[in-house]
């Protein structure tokens, strides 16, 4: 079956909302073996939300709509798709009750208009809002498929997910469900990992793979429709051990984690704590780290020390190091091998970190933008540190300086 995802409201057009709808629709129906092929944004007008039900018909067996089902007169979702099929509108009794109820609860006088949100198209099932007022419709007609949910995603998640999916399995009948499993790298650019894994990307038939990039982190996620969990397994382990073979050593997880929870569950594993010092990265690691639930049992804390003075007080850097004719400087090799090693015995951690280097917008030091240094201090080991030179504006530089340094660390904690 193949969908297109209708979503009504000129907020949306002018960007004073994000449709997550459209995402979480989307994962849901493929959840289901429903091909998503189309996704559309049309305003509150009926020409314009009519000319979008006609051109989705001709490419698409079922239309889902968000947004347009409210009580004010520029919610018009129902009123155009029950117009263009021919049908009329009446009151769906069960809602029109509860909105009564809730408006005689709270005392205040019902506004008429909330009546609009009790409508259903006539000969279409309705769908319970149990998070709201505005009832949902699922209908069928000439061999087209119709679902009207709400716009609020608090009220549409948990309409598509009851009713909403009930009333598509009726639909389905043979059709496999979709099953993926999501590979998580670091270390590597998109680039360079479509490259090694160009010849079955292009060769791909099912499974399916298909990479995703963010700062810092790329992801793949291997699709194939089977009758059962097991059937799907078994497609899907033949193409991630080829996957593996190729750039294994950048895989972090086989779920969706971000990398620094990834390093958390091996300190965690491992009975080890972490300590950090940043510099250019302005704490951006203590927050990533610290966004983890639990990580307070492995990250014993940090230390942004933003200037030579601030290394100098709280680290004990010399200031013959990080300033002066012929000092190495705040940004060096040096500078940041002592930072780690400071914030180590600091805390008495494992593992002490640091970043320091060149963000911009202007160099520093005389050191250009995007040189950065990252440094591991690890118990009973040397102390390494890694020259980085990063491109980018000054918070990609910053971004991709922390998660170089969680790849880094990640690894070193296996070994």
């Amino acid at each position: 079956m193949k969908a297109e995802i209708i979503a009504v409201g000129t907020e949306l057009l002018l960007g004073q909302i994000v449709n997550t709808n459209a995402q979480y629709l989307s994962q849901e129906l493929a959840a289901l073996g429903i091909d998503v092929y189309f996704q559309t944004v049309v305003g509150d007008n009926p020409e314009r939300i009519r000319k979008a039900i006609v051109t989705a018909r001709e490419r698409a067996d079922l239309l889902v709509f968000t947004g347009g089902l409210g009580p004010t007169l520029d919610d018009l979702t129902k009123d155009v798709l029950a117009a263009y099929l021919n049908r009329g509108l009446s009151l769906h009794k069960p809602s029109m009750d509860k909105i009564e109820e809730l408006f005689s609860s709270r005392g205040v006088h019902m506004v008429e208009s909330n009546r609009r949100q009790a409508l259903s198209i006539d000969g279409s099932v309705p769908l319970h809002n149990a998070a709201g007022l505005a009832v949902g419709n699922a209908l069928t007609e000439d061999g087209t498929h119709y679902m009207l949910l709400p716009g609020p995603p608090r009220e549409m998640k948990p309409m598509i997910d009851g009713p909403g999916k009930e009333w598509l399995r009726t639909l389905l009948g043979h059709e496999q469900p979709l099953y993926s499993r999501l590979l998580k790298f670091a270390g590597i650019g998109e680039s360079n990992l479509e490259a090694k894994l160009l010849d079955l990307i292009e060769a791909q038939v099912d499974p399916t793979i298909a990479p995703y990039a963010k700062e810092g982190e790329v992801a793949i996620r291997v699709s194939t429709k089977a009758a059962t969990q097991a059937e799907a397994d078994g497609k899907i382990d033949a193409t991630v051990e080829q996957i593996i073979e190729r750039i294994g050593e950048h895989l972090y997880a086989q779920e969706d984690i971000p990398l620094e929870e990834a390093v958390i569950q091996l300190l965690r594993t491992s009975r080890r704590k972490l300590a950090s010092a940043e510099s250019c990265s302005g704490g951006l690691l203590a927050e990533l780290i610290t966004s983890v639930p639990g990580s307070s049992g492995e990250y014993t804390g940090g230390v942004v020390t933003y200037t030579n003075e601030m290394k100098h007080a709280l680290l004990g850097i010399p200031l013959a190091q990080l300033e002066g004719e012929g000092a190495p400087g705040a940004i060096s090799e040096s500078t940041a091998a002592l930072m780690a090693e400071r914030v180590q015995k600091l805390a008495n951690s494992d593992f002490g970190v640091s970043i320091t280097g060149v963000a911009g917008p202007a160099e520093s030091e005389g050191k250009p933008v995007g040189l950065v240094y990252i440094a591991i201090s690890e118990r009973g080991k040397e102390t390494v540190v890694y020259p980085l030179q990063l491109s980018g504006s000054r918070t990609i530089i910053r971004v991709r300086a922390v998660k170089t340094l969680l790849y880094r660390l990640w690894l070193a904690i296996q070994n």
